[in-house]
């Protein structure tokens, strides 16, 4: 019986890839069709889910007998404040990251039918074989791979972002939001005349920095028993430095220094001005008005009229902006750099950079973990690595807040007023070497 025979039923068709698909004849249309339907369910039930990536593992051209389709992609007490000075000073003796987009790899058009991409088959297999398509075997090992390459492309990628800190005031007359910046630039060219040199007390043959440090904790007090201004604080604790950097003043004479200082200030700033009267009263009487007014006089020719200086303060309206603080984080910053103005060592640092180091370290102390934000680096114009040092410092003075003869700013911070902020634990892991 001759096997080739086309009209004898028991003839046998050899194949070579499951299917059916005769070798050495020409499939008709209607055959053709029913084998990809049939290759295309084989597909989408190996694969098992839709949305499978398209991969192509074999370009070289073969018959359209040997094609296969792919799945589809998807995708105040005022005396009590002086005696209290009087006695200390007296016992004084020296947003999106972008999806990254592959190529996919083109096919050539000679090669394709359809949707179809033609795999190699091995021509030594058998015709009861059937081999698992070749795309298979690469998907799983390809899409991990793929993953991995996603994922280290998203950190490349992801960036903070620097927020806008102005835009939500853009109505706001009060914010200057369309020079604001220009303002601020201003002041960082102009605070290193408000600087005085750190080692100035040495000029001065009867005071001393521990007397300076009891004037300022006292003045704290006293500010906080007339309930001014933040500003005012820091105008006078810059009027006194500037003052004693140019001017020799006996320690008898510098109670009197402070108290005019404050009275300037409260002059600069306040809307309701305490009376020379009233300071007269806070010092005990120790001083005449004659000899007030003779001082302001003094100190307002010493410094040449020069009032408007920048400030830490100015500093920190701003950063805390950029921090997007709340009330919690305001009043710590406050507690930590007026803690700072007490102390003589601090005189090195620039205004802007001792506002810039208590707002870090006051997020530090609340959160727990070191935290500087890139909209904060870029309005500060300081790093993290800049502001360590000055954080320790600052660190150092909370921690021993409670302890000793100067604890004005503890005990101001310890009430209900300003939170008990002075509670809160101090972020000692910043005074670690790591």
């Amino acid at each position: 019986m001759n096997i080739s025979d086309e009209n004898n039923p028991n003839t046998i068709k050899p194949t070579n890839f499951p299917g059916g698909v005769e070798m050495g004849s020409r499939m008709s249309g209607q055959e053709f069709r029913h084998n990809r339907r049939v290759l295309g369910a084989l597909n989408q039930n190996v694969v098992g889910a839709q949305g499978c990536p398209r991969v192509v593992v074999n370009k070289r051209g073969f018959p359209e007998s040997h094609g296969v389709c792919d799945s589809n992609p998807t995708n105040p007490v005022h005396r009590a404040v002086t005696r209290k000075f009087s006695a200390q000073l007296s016992s004084t003796d020296q947003h999106c990251p972008q999806e990254i987009k592959k190529q996919k790899p083109s096919v050539p058009s000679s090669n394709t039918f359809g949707d179809c991409i033609y795999i190699d088959v091995e021509e030594n297999k058998s015709s009861t074989d059937c081999p698992e398509p070749m795309f298979l075997e690469q998907t799983a090992g390809g899409l991990h791979e793929i993953e991995e390459m996603e994922e280290i492309e998203m950190e490349d990628i992801i960036e903070e972002h620097v927020l806008d800190i102005d835009g939500c005031e853009a109505k706001n007359p009060l914010a200057v939001v369309d020079y604001v910046e220009e303002v601020y630039a201003y002041y960082r060219r102009m605070e290193s005349f408000s600087c005085v040199p750190p080692t100035y007390m040495a000029q001065q043959f009867d005071i001393n920095e521990k007397m300076r440090a009891i004037l300022i904790d006292w003045l704290i007090e006293v500010h906080d028993k007339f309930d001014l201004m933040k500003e005012t604080l820091f105008l006078t604790v810059n009027l006194i430095d500037r003052f004693l950097s140019k001017q020799t003043v006996v320690r008898k004479k510098l109670q009197l220094v402070g108290l005019v200082a404050l009275l300037l200030a409260c002059k600069y700033e306040e809307v309701s001005v305490p009376v020379v009267g009233d300071l007269i009263v806070i010092s005990d009487k120790a001083y005449t008005r004659k000899e007030v007014l003779e001082m302001e006089n003094l100190m307002l020719n010493t410094l040449q009229f020069n009032m408007s200086l920048p400030t830490p303060y100015v500093f920190m309206q701003r950063f805390l902006k950029a921090a997007q603080s709340d009330q919690k984080l305001e009043q710590m910053s406050f507690f930590l750099i007026e803690l700072s103005l007490v102390e003589y060592e601090m005189l090195r640092y620039p205004p802007s950079l001792l506002a810039a180091s208590a707002i870090y370290t006051a997020q530090c102390s609340l959160y727990g973990f070191k935290q500087w934000s890139r909209t904060c680096e870029w309005h500060t114009n300081y790093t993290e690595d800049q502001l360590l040092e000055c954080s320790r410092l600052m660190v150092g003075f909370h921690q021993k807040a409670a302890t000793g003869k100067l604890t004005g700013v503890y005990r101001k911070f310890n009430t209900s007023k300003f939170g008990h902020t002075s509670k809160c634990e101090p972020a000692g892991f910043l005074s670690d070497n790591n």
